[in-house]
């Protein structure tokens, strides 16, 4: 072999290399979707509103469990964060929390009407969603690693895309083939597969099993292609440990000297704590408020999951040709507007217009409604990832995903507590939905602050 062709074939095989990488990394988010998709939206929500009988204490219930959870992951991220930014430990992490996550998934099994008990599937629940959570601050702060500056918004977009389209074909496997409707049957006529008792909501409780087994078969592309960059000043993890809060705090104290990214993660935190919101109530408000089987938000769930799935992967393409910015202010916009859109749709009434009780306008109204909310929230997280990048010292983006990821979760309680006391003060949860707008609005005024190169523009204080 000369030594071009010898040089080619190396090319090639770190090309190779490069692209197995991307596409490992990809899997992390198929693998992972379906908790946001089935659990948290769209089957086990919803399930949970019809056991308990009353949509509003569901919604004030699930509001505080959710908002409690969130309260644990603001005060471990940023630490965590710092341990695996001095170790480079990330794929050490990943391991860890990914076992939390499908032990919490899987534990959704016993929540049988019979002996539901409401403690105990939340603990289950939160336990899954801290595992989702933290694996995915790990994951993302892989992402500047993966590509170019200028394709980084694709491989975001594409990322978030792929998904989507894993959380839309879970989906379509439940309500075809496991989730019972009020008539016993699946949404294709059929009995629950594999002999499961519609009586028992056997199919409908198969949805936490059938998502801890996802995740473990898919995860498998992810740790067989992603190799973690070696870190030359690596120390070990008790090290790590000892000298994360130090350095934690001494990162807090000079943030707010950089204006941009300042504003970015204050920015982020509302508008992402309000999203979160939407999607976690979504199903909860449409089967309290409209009456919804678990078959009907899981339709509602497969539009949006579509839109989604072909929104992120259109607004990587737009974040990698105008930046960020541009794409996460006017998705931030459609859904406050659509939040608040939402409060005026009942099963008396859509946009102030009386219907009668048996009309379809409301139903429609809705599968619009989360239609857009998927399309605007996939571009908007997608582009949100990209934005990091820019913010964020090239030198320590590790550090700066770490404080992304504390901006995500500070507050990751708000929205979800908010709805809750909202839910319980006022007895309706079309007024508790309200908070998410603000948040959302507050989220777009301090965009106004954030610079679209952020770090790279190397401000000077006057």
């Amino acid at each position: 072999m000369t030594e071009s062709t010898a040089a080619r074939a190396a090319d090639a095989d770190a090309r190779g290399a490069a692209q197995r990488r991307i596409w490992g990394w990809w899997w992390f988010d198929w693998a992972s979707q379906p908790y946001n998709t089935l659990l948290i939206t769209f089957i086990f929500g919803p399930y949970v509103v019809g056991v308990v009988g009353d949509g509003s204490r569901a919604q004030a219930i699930w509001g505080y469990g959710i908002g409690f959870a969130g309260i644990l992951l603001a005060v471990l991220a940023p630490l965590l964060g710092a341990v695996a930014d001095r170790s480079g430990k990330r794929m050490v992490f990943i391991w860890f929390f990914s076992l939390c996550y499908v032990v919490g998934a899987w534990g959704l099994w016993f929540s049988a009407p019979a002996d539901f008990n409401i403690w105990y599937v939340m603990l289950m629940f939160c336990l899954g969603l801290v595992g989702m959570e933290f694996a995915t601050i790990f994951t993302n702060a892989m992402l500047p690693d993966l590509a170019p500056r200028e394709e980084l918004g694709k491989v975001s977009g594409s990322g978030w895309a792929w998904g989507y389209v894993g959380g839309l074909v879970a989906l379509i496997l439940m309500l075809t083939l496991l989730a019972e409707g009020s008539n016993g049957t699946t949404l294709i006529g059929i009995d629950p597969i594999f002999g499961l008792d519609p009586e028992t909501r056997e199919g409908t409780r198969s949805v936490g099993p059938l998502t801890a087994i996802w995740y473990v078969v898919f995860m498998i592309p992810f740790f067989w292609w992603v190799r973690e960059p070696r870190k030359p000043d690596a120390v070990g993890i008790g090290t790590a440990i000892r000298g994360a809060w130090p350095e934690l705090k001494s990162t807090l104290a000079g943030l707010p000297a950089n204006r941009s990214l300042f504003a970015f993660l204050g920015s982020s935190m509302f508008y992402r704590d309000a999203l979160n919101g939407v999607y976690t109530f979504g199903g909860i408000y449409a089967a309290g408020v409209l009456g919804w089987s678990v078959v009907q938000v899981g339709i509602f769930g497969i539009l949006a999951a579509a839109t989604g799935a072909l929104f992120a992967w259109l607004g990587g393409k737009a974040d990698s040709r105008f930046g960020p910015k541009p794409v996460i202010v006017f998705n931030v916009v459609a859904l406050a507007l659509t939040a608040l859109a939402i409060v005026f749709v009942s099963r008396n009434s859509v946009f102030g217009i009386a219907v009668m009780p048996d009309s379809s306008l409301p139903d429609i109204a809705f599968y619009v409604l989360g239609a857009i909310v998927g399309a605007a929230g996939g571009a908007m997280q997608s582009a949100s990832r990209t934005m990091m990048v820019r913010q964020g010292d090239t030198d320590k983006m590790t550090e700066g995903f770490g404080l992304y990821a504390l901006s995500g979760k500070a507050t990751a309680f708000l929205a979800p507590l908010s709805i809750g006391v909202a839910t319980d003060l006022s007895g309706s949860q079309q007024i508790g939905i309200l908070p998410v707008t603000a948040l959302f609005m507050l989220g777009l005024v301090l965009l106004a602050f954030v610079h679209p190169e952020g770090f790279s523009r190397k401000e000077v204080p006057a």
